[in-house]
């Protein structure tokens, strides 16, 4: 009787413990420049596409923490205020100020219900996009490997994409649009038991710790499970509410308004602090 009282209090411990299980994990992100300027682009010297390059990767190399419980989860941005200085040049180019584009977006997940409301921005304007978690075709594999302290097992997904290529020749910018199958491998672990992930990734038996689609590498560096200071998820309710396919077109429509000011001009300013300038 004693054997099968102590049985039923761990059980009932256990149960309490995964119905509170809550963690908070940190993500580094990176992602290959694929800007080129060709050879003797007007205004723009060696030196100057050297900086630009350094800068451009600098700016790909981001933190991001992700709070989550056994059904929902934020992902956002771990923004360091840096001094300002949005006027920077280098040799005769005005890069970029730092200092919005995407580091307030929010990213809300529902595992339990499949849906998402992504808090974002485009040119300043603020968007609430609500719509289901998009369904990813993972293949499994017996593979492992060890990230930290943890055993992870390696799973697949491919899919066709519309790949935009913009090109800059003297002060003229071309668009080239072509199709491209990309192949994103994860790589998850079941010591974590949360089908939730980075980003907009999830479903998978455990917690992504890694992802590589080729162009962006996101790497797990820390897990807190449990923490001192407790993991509060609120859904964001700001901005202009609209679906993913809504959202997408306005992205293309403002898109292609930049790009019609690009031509006109050497430069563009984009919108929440962020400008490009080429040349003098």
């Amino acid at each position: 009787m004693k054997a099968i009282l102590t049985g039923l209090m761990l059980l009932f411990v256990a149960t309490i413990s995964a119905q509170n299980f809550s963690g908070r994990a940190t993500y580094k992100t990176s992602r290959k420049s694929t800007i080129k300027f060709g050879e003797n682009q007007k205004g723009i010297t060696d030196k100057m596409q050297e900086e630009l390059k350094k800068r451009m990767q600098k700016m790909n190399q981001k933190t991001f923490i992700l709070e989550f419980d056994k059904t929902t989860s934020i992902y956002k941005e771990d923004v360091k205020l840096d001094n300002p200085n949005p006027q920077a040049r280098r040799g005769g180019v005005m890069v970029m100020s730092f200092g919005g584009s995407g580091s307030t977006d929010i990213y809300f997940k529902n595992i339990k219900n499949q849906k998402f409301a992504n808090k974002t921005a485009i040119m300043g304007k603020p968007f609430l996009v609500k719509d289901k978690l998009k369904k990813i075709n993972w293949e499994l594999s017996s593979e492992t490997k060890n990230i930290g302290m943890y055993t992870c097992y390696k799973a697949t997904a491919t899919e066709e994409v519309e790949n935009i290529k913009i090109s800059m020749i003297n002060g003229e910018s071309k668009e080239t649009k072509t199709k491209e199958t990309i192949t994103t491998t994860a790589w998850y672990t079941t010591q974590v038991p949360i089908s939730n992930g980075p980003k907009d990734y999830q479903g998978l038996p455990g917690l992504i710790l890694e992802i590589n689609d080729g162009k962006n590498l996101i790497v797990c560096t820390e897990i807190v499970l449990n923490p001192e200071k407790p993991v509060v998820i609120v859904e964001p309710t700001k901005g202009k509410v609209v679906n993913q396919k809504k959202f997408s077109k306005i992205q293309k429509e403002k898109s292609d308004e930049m790009m019609e000011k690009m031509r006109s001009r050497n430069g563009v300013d984009l919108g929440n602090g962020i400008q490009i300038k080429m040349g003098g």
